[in-house]
């Protein structure tokens, strides 16, 4: 086969000098099928719906303040473009590179009741500020005995696989997160989430932190209604409904499951239930239980390792809660123990034929 029948074959678009083909995304975008509120929409990819989310924070409450690294020329996903000439370099403003230093200026003003939005460059570089936000943000309510609080602080982090990014622009640190009362953790699957999840963290009465998969800020396209609005957080979304087996993912990981659905009906006339988890921290645990205890199956994916990645807590409360439902044991398919790897990601990501190899594994278990 020559390069251009292989181009063909695999649904390049292209032929690129070299004669080699890159495919860097391991999935195919699904949008929601509707927009989560009534009236005008307007037709954004992802990183334009957070914009438009920050610009209407900013709008509505005078003490909101947006920075970070680059945020003043519109970070280096775009995702703040324009807000500092709207809204003045007071209050959308460049940081020094340290991470510990925004995540400290970010509790000092949330502290005093103003609306911090913090962007971390990459969700990668949120590390040198961990100390700060899980020793200082997520405990200061509870140690001052509710005289204090963060609640009026969102950190924004580009995360997970893009293609490209390698071992210090392509991990998933949710699970980190999630070890620490005090805290929300949440992860959009497209520009409505995003939207309406950013809104949300910022009128919420804790700290929060928006982990966004960086490949989808231009790959996720949707109909996003112009107005304010406000998803849930700790709430779970069906987006496909099943008998057979139930698949839990979250972020980018999401569209490769509901492919994977496709798959499974057509190939093995298995019946699929998807579920985004959207929210980490707090979880929607009785929307998962319900669904497996109809199908008693489940199949957890997510781009973190697996050992101590956040689908160990699923499969922890699923075994405890589920295990006289229970088919087979629950199954995660997720990035393997090793550093993110560059050259070989496409066979570090969980794609849609290792989830559909765990689908037949549970099947014929």
């Amino acid at each position: 086969m020559n390069v251009l029948q292989k181009l063909v074959s695999t649904g390049a678009k292209t032929l690129p000098r070299n004669g080699l083909v890159r495919h860097s995304s391991h999935f195919v975008y699904q949008p929601d099928a509707k927009a989560p509120v009534e009236g005008p929409t307007q037709k954004m990819n992802m990183f334009q719906a957070i914009n438009q989310a920050m610009d209407i924070a900013l709008e509505q409450n005078e003490s909101a303040l947006v920075f970070g690294e680059d945020v003043a020329f519109g970070g280096v996903f775009r995702c703040s473009m324009g807000l500092q000439k709207k809204y003045g370099k007071e209050r959308v403003f460049n940081t020094p590179l340290c991470e510990q230093g925004i995540a400290g200026f970010a509790i000092g003003v949330a502290n005093t009741g103003a609306k911090a939005i913090a962007e971390m460059q990459f969700a990668d570089y949120i590390f040198p500020a961990f100390d700060q936000i899980v020793n200082e943000a997520a405990k200061y309510r509870y140690r001052s005995g509710n005289l204090y609080d963060c609640g009026s602080l969102t950190f924004r982090a580009p995360c997970g696989a893009v293609g490209h990014g390698a071992c210090y622009h392509s991990q998933s640190p949710e699970a980190y997160f999630a070890h620490t009362p005090g805290l929300k953790v949440v992860v959009p699957r497209g520009p409505n989430k995003a939207k309406g999840l950013l809104l949300a963290c910022v009128k919420d009465n804790d700290p929060c932190i928006v982990f966004e998969p960086k490949t989808l800020y231009r790959a996720a396209v949707e109909e996003v209604p112009v107005a304010a609005f406000e998803s849930p957080i700790g709430k779970a979304d069906i987006l496909r409904s099943g008998t057979d087996i139930t698949l839990v993912g979250w972020g980018t990981q999401i569209h490769v499951l509901q492919e994977v659905a496709n798959m499974a009906k057509t190939q093995l006339d298995v019946s699929c239930e998807v579920i985004d988890l959207v929210s980490i921290l707090p979880w929607d645990k009785e929307t998962i239980c319900n669904s497996v205890k109809k199908t008693g199956r489940v199949l957890i994916a997510h781009e973190a390792p697996l050992t101590n990645g956040f689908g160990a807590e699923l499969a922890a409360t699923i075994q405890e809660e589920c295990f006289l439902h229970l088919e087979s044991p629950v199954l995660r398919v997720t990035g393997w123990d090793t550093p993110f790897p560059h050259v070989f990601e496409p066979f570090y990501i969980p794609d849609k034929h290792r989830c559909l190899a765990g689908i037949r594994k549970l099947i014929n278990y």
